[in-house]
């Protein structure tokens, strides 16, 4: 629709092994203007770094375009951020 799309994560991560992806950039953008992520773009965001990190595809950034403006969450330190999840939760079942 408009306002929304679908997107699985298994899919995205699928085509990335078959065509032996070392590294993924998501683009996609905001119809209304504001760039700013929402819960939902976050959730799989998520999703994709976590998926990523268990099939050593590095996810390097998400980029959101609104009107004349983008959000990176690269450069918003969210990227890093839910690595850094991935390895919390990681070495927690090693524990």
């Amino acid at each position: 629709t408009l306002n929304a799309s679908a997107i699985y994560p298994r899919e995205i991560i699928r085509s990335a092994v078959k065509h032996n992806a070392a590294a993924l950039i998501f683009v996609h953008n905001h119809p209304a203007g504001n760039p700013q992520p929402s819960d939902n773009d976050k959730q799989i965001t998520q999703d994709l770094v976590f998926a990523g990190n268990i099939m050593q595809i590095k996810v390097l950034d998400h980029i959101i375009i609104g009107e004349n403006r983008y959000f990176s969450f690269a450069d918003a330190g969210l990227i890093e951020e839910y690595n850094s999840d991935f390895l919390s939760l990681k070495e927690g079942k090693r524990a």
